[in-house]
């Protein structure tokens, strides 16, 4: 079981380990927080060079996890997620681990955001897709209200 929190993450700084579509999604968000966020992939998709990220081409190494108030792993090679994690671990750095919920220190909920007001979704990492169609159930009823 799961504590539910908002975190303030501005000004501090969080690592996200891969640059795909789910690292991607992820970076966007803690932006949109205000977070300071770098990015270490050794190729990263386009929309990577528009967001405000430090952006380091070149594979994850264990020092990277220093100073960091969260460690997001998102790759899509298991073996480097499962480094993150670990190496987040030692350091008590909370770690989110994409591909392997059971390697997490948190979980990333499925998210509505109207204004000020937002509603977050968790299955605890048993069932994202339901989730998500809760997600879009809560979000209908929103714009609904006005």
């Amino acid at each position: 079981m799961y504590y539910p929190v908002f975190l303030d993450l501005h000004g501090k700084t969080v690592l996200v380990v891969g640059a795909g579509k789910v690292a991607l999604r992820k970076a966007r968000g803690l932006v949109e927080a205000g977070a300071a966020v770098t990015v270490v992939s050794p190729a990263h998709l386009p929309e990577f060079e528009e967001l405000p990220v430090e952006l380091q081409t070149r594979r994850f190494r264990r020092g990277d996890i220093g100073g960091q108030a969260l460690v997001f792993a998102a790759t899509n090679d298991r073996a480097v997620n499962r480094q993150v994690a670990q190496a987040a671990g030692e350091a008590r750095i909370p770690v989110n681990v994409a591909d392997a919920p059971e390697e997490c220190a948190f979980l990333v909920p499925s998210r509505i955001r109207k204004g000020n007001l937002q509603v977050a979704v968790s299955t605890g990492g048993e069932s994202p897709k339901l989730a998500v169609a809760l997600r879009k159930k809560i979000e209908e009823a929103l714009s609904t209200e006005g």
